[in-house]
């Protein structure tokens, strides 16, 4: 059976992000940081105001369980601190401790150096066209 071109770009969309992931995992590999702990640090980063635990395991894509035991680390490691909420004892509140934002800038800078290769030679109304596709599949997917 023929490979259909939505088939394929399923497939080169899929290897492209798990390409992307793994070149910027290997840059980043000399920070001492997992790729799981530098995309909470980045994501934590992110919002305005400290998170909840639960908010930050939305952003991220993770379960709850999962993002406990790599705040666990990250809090070992002096670079994020939970924080009580007031109005909910069960709730807490993910900060970043000051010894992070160092680290999240070196993490961004070599992001940014990562985009910049891999956009190079690729046309802005070609890009526009891509993010418009994205997006509808995207808004495809929220669809129930």
């Amino acid at each position: 059976m023929p490979l259909t071109d939505q088939h394929r770009f399923g497939m080169q969309l899929a290897q492209m992000s798990r390409g992307w992931r793994a070149e910027l995992d290997r840059r980043l590999a000399g920070l001492g940081l997992s790729q799981a702990r530098w995309l909470v640090l980045l994501h934590l980063a992110r919002f305005d105001e400290a998170p909840t635990q639960r908010e930050l395991a939305q952003s991220v894509g993770v379960e709850g369980p999962t993002l406990a035991r790599l705040l666990d680390s990250l809090e070992g490691q002096g670079l994020v601190q939970r924080q009580s909420v007031l109005e909910d004892r069960r709730a807490k509140k993910i900060v970043l401790c000051a010894p992070a934002r160092p680290l999240i800038e070196q993490i961004e800078t070599i992001a940014t150096q990562l985009r910049l290769e891999l956009f190079a030679g690729v046309d802005e109304a070609d890009l526009a066209v891509c993010m418009r596709v994205h997006g509808h599949i995207l808004g495809n997917l929220e669809k129930p």
